[in-house]
């Protein structure tokens, strides 16, 4: 492995450290999501604790699909505490994406089974909680609990993705997952949304 990847890596378990020093028992919280054209967005929120000895913690998308599947299992066995909650398509249409995910955010923390102190979230935005939070740009590269947070959202939803693909086979969702390729975009042109599609995202391709 990369020393590059390794001292990254080190630094986000540093981190924590710190926030766990100052704040006591914190929570990391991120989303999966936002972007597709079709689903439901994603949040999950995950309690390490000081000495979870979870290895390999980073953010979802530098990580392949078959370590994010290892370490959701590794994580869920080990972590303090953990929670993925959702937003619904119709959820999406009436409030926005990131109202949508913002509220799904919100659910994940009160979710959990052990209440945290203090909340670590991913970007510039957090979910209305009387918990007091700390944004992080790019938190699921410097927090090692945003990161686990992030490996959860994403494998939770490309796992509802695929199950869905068995019902809607014609668009390729088990390979996209929702996402806007060419693949996906021409499916929509041949055969029309479907009930997974978000139609306020289609907007530009109907």
């Amino acid at each position: 492995m990369r020393q590059d990847t390794l001292m990254r890596r080190q630094a986000m378990l540093d981190y924590d450290k710190q926030v766990y020093a100052v704040h006591g028992v914190f929570c990391g919280v991120d989303e999966a999501g936002r972007g597709p054209l079709a689903g439901d967005v994603y949040a999950a929120a995950v309690i390490l604790g000081e000495n979870h000895g979870i290895e390999g913690l980073d953010d979802s998308k530098k990580l392949s699909e078959k370590r994010r599947e290892e370490l959701f299992d590794e994580i869920r066995e080990k972590a303090q505490a953990w929670c993925v909650a959702t937003a619904s398509i119709a959820e999406i249409e009436e409030m926005n994406i990131l109202q949508a995910a913002l509220l799904a955010m919100q659910r994940a923390v009160q979710g959990l089974s052990v209440q945290p102190a203090y909340l670590l979230v991913d970007g510039n935005k957090s979910p209305s909680l009387a918990i007091p939070c700390e944004t992080v740009i790019k938190g699921d590269a410097t927090s090692a609990s945003i990161a686990a947070a992030s490996i959860m959202a994403k494998v939770a939803r490309d796992r509802y993705m695929t199950e869905q693909a068995k019902y809607y086979p014609q668009y390729g969702f088990e390979k996209h997952k929702g996402y806007g390729t060419a693949e996906h975009r021409a499916a929509i042109l041949q055969y029309g949304a479907c009930p997974l599609h978000r139609p306020s995202f289609l907007t530009k391709i109907l």
